[in-house]
């Protein structure tokens, strides 16, 4: 039974998807506002199949701060990078420097509001990093970040990369961490399973501290829902 939700949701997930993907290019032409809107319904048709043809529901814990932020996520599944533009009201993301190099698509997400971040983690991609964050904090929105870099299997706890204390200094913002439990639900490779994701976000973390600071307080935050998968 698990397996037949996982193909039929993989199906009609990618069947839909692709019309909205294929246009996004051409709702950007319109203006950013318009993007978000039209990548909205991206994430709502994910909220939509996860939970009727997946049984998956998330469970919310603490409340969304009224305000400018910057959210640090958990990533243990293409689940947040989805449910999370839904419920933190379509921050700006920061995304790996490959997917913009997709034609179209790329520049799409740089309309959107993304910002890129470089594994390497070089001075100059740190520099970029940080004027592009310094004009998405003029704007008033609040930003996203994926820390670790990666998904990671559920229970794992890598470090942040080092482009998130960058990111951090040049918004100069409070950090609201976001722990989660999606791996638990949703690994990598095998079937899905049924049932709730809690989404846990923590209180809001001060601007301005020492990065030795900052990355130790997000990094224990952002893992307090680690635990074997049942």
């Amino acid at each position: 039974m698990k397996w037949l939700r996982t193909i039929a949701f993989r199906t009609l997930f990618y069947i839909f998807s692709v019309p909205i993907v294929a246009t996004t290019p051409i709702a950007a032409l319109f203006g950013q506002r318009i993007l978000i809107a039209h990548s909205d319904r991206w994430s709502r048709l994910h909220r939509l199949l996860m939970r009727w043809v997946l049984g998956i529901t998330p469970r919310v814990e603490g409340e969304v701060p009224a305000g400018q932020y910057l959210y640090v996520s958990k990533h243990e599944a293409m689940y947040e990078t989805l449910e999370l533009q839904l419920l933190l009201g379509s921050p700006a993301v920061v995304l790996k420097r490959e997917l913009m190099r997709i034609p179209l698509w790329g520049w799409a997400a740089k309309e959107y509001g993304a910002l890129v971040v470089d594994r390497e983690a070089s001075s100059r991609a740190l520099r970029a990093l940080m004027r592009e964050g310094a004009a998405v904090r003029g704007t008033g929105r609040s930003v996203i970040v994926y820390a670790e870099g990666t998904r990671v299997p559920h229970g794992e706890s890598p470090p942040l990369r080092s482009g998130f204390a960058g990111l951090y200094k040049a918004l100069d913002l409070p950090v609201v961490p976001i722990a989660l439990d999606s791996g638990r639900l949703l690994p990598k490779k095998g079937a899905k399973r049924s049932g709730t994701i809690t989404i846990r976000i923590g209180e809001p973390i001060p601007a301005g501290l020492p990065r030795r600071v900052i990355e130790a307080q997000v990094h224990a935050a952002i893992n307090v829902l680690n635990k074997p998968a049942d």
